[in-house]
């Protein structure tokens, strides 16, 4: 949990283990977010996904007990690699929020911030109370996890890669 100096604003930050490029395809790519979205445990559908600006977007977590919870927006701005904003509703508990992801290029990692803008101080305190850091921490979790799995898997395909060039030669 990171502390912000805004009242309406939640913030998380992380430096995730794992170039810019590759965290970004994670945040743009419905192939990829399907891996990591939602609580551990989760299973997350795709129902939209039409990532550019003015895009909307729908994802479906069947969660325990039968109730579906829906994530849905609209693409308010993308600056590819570095800056994604998002209008975001969470039904039935979360309307008419502003989600913005900001990465940043640390070498081979990188550093990521997600901040969740309320309408008002009173509706972001009610949304810490519901567990939104505990929510998102395991879903930022989820995206550690995935993120480690990528960055293995492309790295195995370079040594290959690098294996088939030297053969050839």
């Amino acid at each position: 949990m990171t502390v912000n100096n805004n009242p309406k604003t939640i913030t998380i930050k992380r430096t995730l283990d794992a170039p810019i490029e590759v965290v970004w395809e994670a945040w743009t790519q419905a192939e990829h977010i399907v891996n990591w979205w939602g609580p551990q445990g989760i299973e997350t559908e795709i129902v939209e996904h039409n990532f550019n600006v003015g895009g909307r977007w729908k994802y479906i977590m069947a969660m325990p007990g039968g109730k579906d919870f829906i994530a849905e927006g609209e693409y308010l701005e993308i600056v590819a690699p570095n800056k994604l904003i998002t209008s975001a509703n969470f039904l039935p508990m979360t309307e008419g929020v502003i989600m913005e992801v900001h990465l940043k290029r640390l070498d081979d990692k990188t550093d990521f911030t997600f901040n969740v803008i309320h309408k008002t101080e009173e509706y972001k305190l009610q949304q810490e109370k519901m567990g939104v850091y505990n929510g998102w921490g395991s879903a930022f979790d989820r995206l550690a996890e995935f993120l480690s799995r990528k960055i293995i898997e492309l790295s195995q395909q370079q040594t290959k890669s690098k294996n088939h060039e030297n053969n050839d030669l």
